[in-house]
């Protein structure tokens, strides 16, 4: 193979990882799985996991969940809909799985950050909210709060 013909495959498969890490954005509370990911790309799920990772940083179910865990956020700050709505509308089939994720992401559980973040950003234009309280990917977050200001 020539550094020419290996350099177009590695820009398709660039294209193909924007591809699925679009979808995933769009899709977020949709049943997604790697497989189904991989398929759509034309990748294996094992190449499909391997080269995301190496593009992004995290793996495609770690950034899924991530993007889930911010839409919660924004829902549960909103506080017209419980935890467990929450959980189910941003596409988590379990409120463990969602609570433990969220935790680890966010510092503290959903209801507590519901708590917390009612009061931190009150009067703050949605936008900033949504920049000031992104989730902290692999595990950084603090382990006394929530990341809110």
């Amino acid at each position: 193979m020539t550094s020419h013909s290996t350099e177009s495959q590695r820009l398709r498969d660039l294209a193909r990882l924007r591809s699925v890490r679009d979808r995933i954005d769009r899709e977020y509370a949709q049943p997604l799985d790697v497989e189904a990911l991989a398929r759509g790309a034309h990748m294996s799920a094992g190449h499909l996991s391997r080269a995301f990772r190496l593009a992004f940083g995290e793996s495609p179910y770690s950034y899924l969940m991530t993007r889930r865990i911010e839409r919660a956020m924004a829902l549960l700050r909103r506080g017209d809909l419980s935890v467990t709505d929450v959980c189910f509308t941003v596409g988590c089939s379990s409120l463990g799985t969602f609570s433990t994720r969220f935790t680890e992401l966010v510092g503290v559980p959903p209801s507590e950050y519901r708590r917390r973040a009612a009061y931190a950003t009150a009067g703050m234009p949605p936008c900033v909210a949504k920049r000031v309280t992104r989730p902290v990917r692999n595990r950084e977050a603090p382990v006394t709060g929530p990341r809110l200001t």
